[in-house]
């Protein structure tokens, strides 16, 4: 199946970098993070996270680059699997819309250890929390444990672009990450 991803071509005349499908996962995963999708550095590289944002988000795991990239303990899966490329004011587009129906469901279908699920961003939250969700992408994040029953834990983007949100709002740090901590070190 992840063979099959990585040779996808369905949105290739959209993508100005061409396809380079990147997703990360194994059967034996227990946790999954679905994120928007890869940028520049990523798309490069082919490692999901591997720029300043997954520092910032293996920080906010408590997790080293080792246990962050075992594909048996963490499953990664953007909305859209390849870079979308730029808008012209600065900033990445959003995911390509193909990604997520043609893909998701059919791996999903080979990850039956997932206990929890990071929801990074609102597209990621849009598409699985659905009309769950609150009215805004921070309130959805503040309302985290209305989602925690269902295996969800949505989290704004761990981006530069987003150290003013953190800073707005403290509870982020005081009040989600020791649960997403401990979440993670349970599912584990």
């Amino acid at each position: 199946m992840l063979a099959d991803v990585r040779a996808c071509r369905i949105c290739e005349e959209h993508l100005p970098l061409g396809p380079r499908p990147v997703v990360r996962m194994a059967v034996s995963a227990p946790i999954m993070i679905i994120g928007q999708a890869p940028g520049t550095k990523v798309h490069e590289t082919g490692l999901p996270w591997n720029d300043a944002s997954g520092d910032r988000l293996r920080d906010w795991l408590h997790m080293s680059r080792a246990e962050f990239y075992d594909p048996a303990r963490l499953a990664i899966m953007p909305m859209g699997f390849c870079y979308p490329g730029r808008f012209d004011r600065g900033g990445d587009l959003p995911p390509r819309p193909e990604c997520a129906p043609a893909w998701h469901d059919l791996l999903w279908r080979h990850l039956p250890n997932i206990r929890l699920t990071l929801l990074i961003g609102q597209y990621a939250q849009a598409r699985y929390l659905g009309a769950k969700r609150a009215r805004t992408m921070t309130e959805t994040v503040r309302q985290f444990e209305r989602y925690l029953e269902d295996g969800f834990l949505p989290m704004p983007h761990p981006s530069w672009r987003n150290t003013a949100w953190i800073r707005k709002n403290p509870w982020f740090e005081t009040d989600l990450l020791p649960v997403l901590r401990d979440r993670v070190q349970a599912a584990l």
